[in-house]
This record gives structure tokens, C-alpha cells and sequence, in this order.
């Protein structure tokens, strides 16, 4: 309700004209738009399940940087002059959906300049490159293998075209790309291994060569940000101008930044709250001295949390408390990578892409370690159902399968991480009052 109440609020914000364009108008542009993305960032595709351009990385030249921002604030211009006269409630919707969506691209390129600020950025783009192509079967191994190739040998240039944008680095994303860029190898290298049973042997020479001129690459790379890190300034806020702009015209939400300051300290107290009711505080922290049984090894850790998982389904099937459409795939859970340890350290969730065809969903979680301070693994070798009910069933594996498969291709590309979160931490909640 709450989402459909700021759509609808947003709505209002924009005056009718005189003459309206066809919704069709509206549709085409936005699908000519996508299909502009997936060939501009075929990185970020590949992450969709869009596997059209895998053998390229995005160009990150400034000229092209400033090309695409240019093409985004041309099209936000398009769209903000449709006149929506006569169109019905859900057109209307999907109109401001758009806008958001290329307001999000606008305000996160033009105005956050991640090319000039952050190395992560470069860094992600290296990692998740590699990562798109072995996590799914989307194709035979030897044509994967061949794509990796490709890209491994553009990373070196890119890299030095990030040296080359980043006039002002910021010392917190400098000093996590650092230890992501050193802590990948086994992601451009031995992970790799699975894919090469087709490839000849030249072709298994220049993947080798293609493999250790990318690490070397990152390496380097991140030798050179510890070298410029103590002149670096420390990371500040946007600002609360920009991120009320957020707050209003990318987020869509009835909200300033007063008010949410304002449900972070309502929720700070209602938790407060509800751990002063524990009969003893040290139960709010997760403690896997408290579990019946801890898991011997990695092995054991991950078939206890599908174990888990299956547990949640069942429950929430037995009680008749969401509908599970039949269409979903399997929620698997796997091994994060040591490349995105530094800015994952909980783990995180790879749903199936919007083009994905294959419905299974991922969930990465940290290496397994019962004396580890890590929170996650903590809470994971206590009771893992709170995370599980979150990344997956119902959270966020079932949200966003279920937004796959909506009719409106503008809505089906609508990523809306306040509804996202909101509905994974709602599911928690709801499997501990019901009783799970």
C-alpha cells in the first residue's frame, strides 16, 4: 500500500498538456532504452541472464562515460515532457516508474561520478565479469571459456583507463578495491578450470596468458591506489539536497531525509525495545555456543542451510501463508568468492535475471569458520531461518522471481530496493510471529 500510495502522490506531481502521446509511445521508448543498456553495459547484463554481449566489458572511456550520461539525460528530458492525457491509472505508473529508473542512471552517474571517485567500480566490473559467465550453464563450457578469454585480455586496458578517471579517488572505496583486486585471483584463475575441457591447446596457452595478464592487471592496479591512498580524501555524504532528489525522484517515496532519520531512530527504539525483553541480553547477540549442533565443515554448513530452507517452505505451505508460484527454481547456496568478501562480508543473493532462463537462484555466503566474529556466519550456525527467510523464501528470492514475470516489461525492470528490503525483512518478521 505504501508503495502504490507514493506512486500515486508521484503521479500528481506531473501537470497534464494539452495533447497526449499514445502509451505505446511510452513502451517502445523504454524498450529501445533497455535494449540501449544491456549493449552499453554488457557486464550488468550478463547479471540479467543477457548473455548477448559476454565477451565484452563496458567502455569506460571518459568520452563514452560522458556519451552515455548525455544519452540518459536526453532521454529523462524525453520522458518528463510525455503528456499523459487520457491515459489509464497503470500507463500513468508505468510512466513514473520509468522516470525513476532513468533519474536512478542520471543521479548515480551524473551527479555521484562513480568514473572519477570510485575503483571499485573497475574492480566490479573485472569480477563480475568472470562471475556472470560461471555461475549458470547458460552456454557450453567452450563457448564461456572463450568469452572469459575475451574478457580477461580487456581488463588490463580498462584498468588503466580507470587510472586515468579517477581524479578523485575516495579513500574508503579505494581502500576496499584494494583488498577486492588482491583478494580475487582464484576468481580469474582457478575457478576457471571447470570451463576449459573444450578449448585446444593454443587456446588454453592464450587463456593462461590471458589469466595472468589480469591479475597482474588488478594487482598493479591496486599497488597504485596504495600508493596514492594517504592523500586521498575521506568518504563524505551526498548532502541532504541530493538525497532528498533520491529520496523523491529516484525512490519515489513521500519521504525527506528528515523523515527517514526519523524511522531509523523509531525503529532503533522499537528494537531496543524488544531486546529489553529478553529474559537475557545476551540473546540479541548470535552465539554458536547456542546452536544443538555445529557443523563439522564447509560441506555440512551449506547442506544445513538448505536443510533449513526446505523447513521454511514447508512451513509456509502447511499454513497457508504465501503462495509459492510454480514456476520458481531452486535456491541453492554456494561459496562467495574471496574478490567480493571486502564489500559483501555477509554474503548476498543472485536471483534469477529478468532474462534469465533459468529460474534457480543463488545465495553466497562467507567461508565457514565456527570461531569467525563475522555476524552472519554467527547467526547462520545459531539459526540460519532469519537469513534464509530474508534472501530466500519469502524474501527476496521469492520477490523478485514473482516481479520476473509481470506483464509490463517497465515494471519487470524495476529494481526497488525500499520495496525489496522492506518486503525480505517483513518476511522475517512475519515467520517469527507465526510461530516458524
Amino acid at each position: 500500500m505504501r508503495t502504490a500510495y507514493a506512486l500515486l502522490a508521484a503521479i500528481a506531481l506531473f501537470p497534464f498538456s494539452v495533447s497526449a502521446a499514445p502509451p505505446g509511445d511510452l513502451r517502445t521508448l523504454a524498450h529501445h532504452a533497455y535494449e540501449w543498456y544491456d549493449e552499453a553495459y554488457p557486464v550488468a547484463a550478463s547479471s540479467l541472464g543477457d548473455h548477448r554481449f559476454h565477451a565484452r566489458l563496458t567502455d569506460y572511456r571518459m568520452s563514452e562515460v560522458v556519451r552515455r550520461r548525455q544519452h540518459v539525460s536526453n532521454l529523462l528530458a524525453q520522458v518528463r515532457e510525455l503528456a499523459t492525457d487520457g491515459w489509464s491509472k497503470d500507463d500513468r505508473i508505468d510512466r513514473v516508474l520509468f522516470e525513476s529508473q532513468l533519474a536512478s542512471m542520471d543521479f548515480f552517474g551524473r551527479r555521484l561520478n562513480p568514473e572519477a571517485s570510485n575503483p571499485q567500480l573497475y574492480v566490479d566490473e573485472c569480477s563480475i565479469s568472470i562471475f556472470t559467465l560461471l555461475q549458470k550453464e547458460y552456454a557450453p563450457h567452450r563457448t564461456r571459456a572463450l568469452a572469459a578469454m575475451s574478457r580477461l585480455e580487456q581488463m588490463p586496458a580498462l584498468l588503466e583507463t580507470a587510472r586515468t578517471n579517477l581524479t578523485e579517488p575516495i579513500k574508503l572505496y579505494a581502500s576496499l578495491a584494494i583488498e577486492s583486486a588482491r583478494g580475487g585471483d582464484d576468481l580469474y584463475t582457478v575457478s576457471l578450470v571447470t570451463l576449459t575441457d573444450g578449448l585446444s591447446r593454443a587456446e588454453r596457452a592464450r587463456l593462461v596468458k590471458a589469466q595472468d595478464g589480469a591479475v597482474k592487471a588488478l594487482h598493479d592496479f591496486a599497488d597504485w591506489l596504495e600508493t596514492g591512498l594517504p592523500k586521498m580524501p575521506d568518504w563524505r555524504p551526498m548532502g541532504e539536497a541530493s538525497y532528498n532528489y533520491l529520496l523523491k525522484r529516484v525512490l519515489l517515496l513521500p519521504l525527506d531525509a528528515h523523515d527517514v532519520a526519523h524511522l531509523g531512530e523509531i525503529e532503533l527504539a522499537r528494537y531496543r525495545a524488544l531486546e529489553a525483553m529478553l529474559k537475557d541480553p545476551s540473546l540479541a547477540s548470535p552465539d554458536p555456543a547456542r546452536a544443538k549442533h555445529i557443523p563439522k565443515d564447509e560441506a555440512e554448513f551449506l547442506a544445513a542451510y538448505e536443510s533449513r530452507l526446505k523447513e521454511i517452505v514447508e512451513f509456509l505451505r502447511a499454513n497457508r501463508l504465501v503462495t509459492i508460484p510454480e514456476y520458481m527454481g531452486p535456491f541453492q547456496i554456494g561459496q562467495l568468492p574471496e574478490a567480493f568478501k571486502p564489500t559483501s562480508p555477509g554474503g548476498f543473493m543472485n536471483p534469477p535475471g529478468v532474462y534469465d532462463q533459468d529460474p534457480g537462484g543463488l545465495y553466497y555466503i562467507p567461508t565457514y569458520n565456527p570461531k569467525s566474529g563475522n555476524f552472519y556466519i554467527r547467526a547462520a550456525i545459531e539459526d540460519p531461518r532469519p537469513i534464509l527467510g530474508h534472501e530466500g523464501i519469502p524474501g527476496h528470492f521469492l520477490q523478485i522471481s514473482i516481479a520476473n514475470h509481470v506483464s509490463s516489461e517497465i515494471r519487470r525492470m524495476q529494481s526497488d530496493s525500499v520495496f525489496a528490503e522492506g518486503w525480505a525483512l517483513y518476511g522475517e518478521e512475519m515467520l517469527m510471529r507465526e510461530g516458524l
